[in-house]
Order: structure tokens, then C-alpha cells, then sequence
């Protein structure tokens, strides 16, 4: 589900890589004249129980990067995407579309598994493109999910 207090538009809904795992792409309208590129994603994890392999979860990263290195629009993605921050697929997302993590020097904001304090992991992302500076980033409370709530707030700068 995407819930947004902005308005969107252009909003699509896309199986990028693999059939019944869908994506959001759409602008987000901060106003008359300010539009914001996001792209929402959850690709399938590496499990017994969902893909043998990384291998989908990975070229869904890399197609979304490859598209974003592309343009000069102000751009966010976020989700939930199944993969660490330090992997070697996270690195190149990173540097092929240019986006910032703003993780980066504040700390892992490790958001799953919520349930295990032994086992954590920060498998849930936010990127950004170099039109924002970070407010503020936290991990929050358990909602009842295997994930935390990480809230992001980014400052539209495009200067």
C-alpha cells in the first residue's frame, strides 16, 4: 500500500522483473511547480520460500538505477528492499544512479526483523538524489509488523 499526504500523479504500477511483484512510480506534487520522482519498491527476498536466488531482487535494483542515472529530476526511492545496506548490489545501486543514502555516517537503522533483537538487519531503504538534505532519520516503535517504521525527513533543497 502507498498512503501519501502529497498528491500523485502519473502513478503506475509496474511488475518489473517478476509476475505479482509490483512496484510504484509516480510524482509526488509538493506543489504547482515542484514534482517529485519517486519509485516505491519491494522486490522478492532470496528465500526457500519466494527465489532460489537474488538474482530478480538484484536486476529490479539495478533496472531502477539504471533508469535514475538517466535524469536530473529530483528523486527518492524507498521500500522494503530485501537486501543490506552494504551488499555488493545496494553499493552498485548507489553509485550507478547517484543517489545519496543518508544512513550513511548516523548509524544502521536496522528495521527488521522486529520480533528478534539478536538478528537485525537494515533491510528497509530510502535514497535520495541531491535536490535534499536529511531532517532527520529514525527508526521508530514496533507497529505489529516484522518491520519497524523508519521515518525519513528530507528537506526539498535544490540548490
Amino acid at each position: 500500500h502507498l498512503y501519501s499526504k502529497y498528491a500523485l500523479e502519473d502513478i503506475q504500477v509496474l511488475e518489473l522483473i517478476e509476475k505479482d511483484i509490483p512496484s510504484i512510480h509516480c510524482y509526488l506534487i509538493l506543489n504547482e511547480d515542484t514534482k517529485i520522482k519517486c519509485h516505491f519498491l519491494h522486490p522478492a527476498p532470496p528465500s526457500p520460500t519466494e527465489n532460489d536466488t537474488s538474482t530478480p531482487r538484484d536486476k529490479e535494483l539495478l533496472v531502477i538505477a539504471k533508469q535514475i542515472a538517466k535524469k536530473t529530476e529530483a528523486t527518492i526511492v524507498t521500500g522494503d528492499l530485501n537486501d543490506v545496506a552494504w551488499s555488493p548490489t545496494t553499493k552498485a545501486f548507489r553509485q550507478i544512479s547517484g543517489l545519496k543514502d543518508p544512513r550513511i555516517g548516523r548509524g544502521m537503522f536496522n528495521t527488521f526483523h522486529a520480533d528478534y533483537p539478536f538478528l537485525r538487519w537494515p533491510l528497509d531503504h530510502i535514497f535520495h538524489s541531491e535536490h535534499f538534505t536529511l531532517s532527520k532519520i529514525e527508526r521508530m516503535p514496533s507497529v505489529g509488523s516484522d518491520h519497524f517504521p523508519l521515518l525519513s525527513e528530507l528537506i526539498y533543497d535544490p540548490k
